[in-house]
């Protein structure tokens, strides 16, 4: 790491630097560091690791392919199952798909998309949000990430999610009649020149502490894009490919989308993502047109082979019931552990897709200090977990392939650091 740092510029990501970790190898939910040290793995690549570290049957698919062509858009095998995959496990109806490098890059995207069908211009998002760190991307985003990048796109406004645990508008619900909805409706009245485009949502936001709304959330916002004649982009980067128990965060809710962006979890690993929508809104112009939505490394032969292997894994080991299973229990031993730990203000989740809030107090829900949960990252690492709790929106999302005996040795340590750091104190 000391070599690595002589040469790699600032701003890597905070599980890395924190951790100092120098890997070597990893498997299934297991990471090895280069002194030969194992740990339990709950972060997975911030839930890109679906299928666990190493699938051999991942690992060969893409030695296969590396054997054959790595470089260009022409059509390969893989590729063609892949988009045939993808879009039998969407919703109804939306059985395009384009494939793209990163996340920022689909979401770009579906923006373009967007403008090409309904001809207007302007986009909605949410306090919380984050949908990537590219120019228009960033402007979407609904937290201070993107201070000091300005300015941002104009036409881009923004609108409280509905997190009801730290709920934007003080109400409680469901007295509140899912309030942050009306208020969305208002935004878009008094804010916009009435050329807004697209709405694009997160079914659970993942950034921000993997926040799960009210079931009436997501219909409301649904019918507040139909109202103006706007279209409806669910942001499936995280949530999408079983991650929550379903295949798509948008099923629980059962509204569906007209675009769709995926990514983490589609590629295991491989940077690969995309955007899903229906043969009519696909084909809009300018999108539409020969090289008007396609990218230089989106699709190639290892991206295609790589989303073939990832969701043909999914559906033959049967992950996403695992995810909703052992996500279930996981949801139920920390809810336990928040019986214990006065640390731990609230637990909630779907699937492997978890939020744990570690507060000072918990009738004023303050947030713990950053220091203390770093802290906490600290004694958890040298016990042999890889974990997200170095931030007071302490986010639980392992590989989807994680058994139950070994999401609860993970939180055992969990549990034991907890009450260490309690019996200390100081944390208030």
């Amino acid at each position: 790491m000391a070599e690595e740092s002589r040469s790699l510029a600032p701003g890597i990501q905070s599980i890395a630097s924190l951790s100092g970790l120098a890997v070597a190898r990893a498997e299934g939910s297991v990471v090895e560091d280069l002194d030969g040290n194992r740990y339990l793995d709950l972060a997975a690549g911030i839930c890109v690791n679906a299928l666990g570290h190493s699938h051999p049957r991942y690992r060969q698919i893409l030695k296969d392919q590396i054997d054959e062509v790595t470089v260009g858009s022409f059509t390969t095998e893989r590729r063609a199952r892949a988009l045939s995959k993808i879009a039998a496990h969407a919703p109804e109806g939306l059985g395009k798909v384009q494939l793209y490098s990163s996340g920022a890059e689909a979401v770009e995207a579906a923006m373009r998309l967007a403008k090409s069908y309904t001809k207007k211009y302007e986009f909605l998002s949410f306090w919380g949000g984050f949908h990537g760190k590219t120019a228009g991307t960033l402007s979407l985003i609904g937290d201070e990430t993107k201070v000091g990048f300005g300015p941002s796109l104009p036409g881009t406004y923004h609108t409280p999610y509905a997190d009801c645990y730290r709920c934007p508008l003080k109400l409680t619900y469901p007295s509140c009649g899912v309030e942050c909805a009306q208020f969305a409706r208002q935004v878009v009245k008094r804010s916009t020149t009435g050329a807004l485009a697209a709405i694009l949502v997160e079914p659970v936001q993942g950034t921000a502490g993997n926040i799960v709304p009210p079931p009436e959330f997501l219909p409301a916002i649904r019918d507040i894009a139909r109202e103006n004649e706007a279209l409806l982009i669910s942001d499936e980067m995280i949530t999408g490919f079983g991650r929550t128990g379903r295949w798509f965060g948008c099923e629980h809710s059962g509204v569906r989308p007209d675009v769709m962006t995926i990514g983490k979890g589609v590629g295991a690993g491989f940077p690969v993502s995309g955007l899903v929508s229906t043969d009519v809104i696909t084909r809009a112009a300018p999108w539409g047109n020969p090289s008007g939505s396609s990218s230089s490394y989106g699709g190639n032969p290892l991206a295609g082979a790589a989303a073939y292997a990832s969701v043909s894994v999914i559906e033959e080991e049967h992950l996403v019931d695992n995810a909703a299973r052992v996500g279930e229990w996981m949801l139920g031993r920390l809810r336990e552990m928040q019986e214990r730990h006065e640390l731990i203000g609230h637990v909630d989740g779907k699937g492997l897709l978890v939020r744990v809030e570690l507060v000072k107090d918990r009738q004023s829900k303050e947030p713990l200090d950053k220091k203390v949960c770093v802290r906490i990252f600290q004694e958890c690492l040298r016990r042999g977990l890889i974990s997200m709790i170095y931030n007071p929106h302490f986010r639980v999302n392992p590989a989807l392939s994680i058994d139950r005996e070994t999401a609860e040795s993970a939180l055992g340590i969990l549990d034991e650091v907890l009450g260490l750091v309690a019996r200390e104190g100081g944390w208030r």
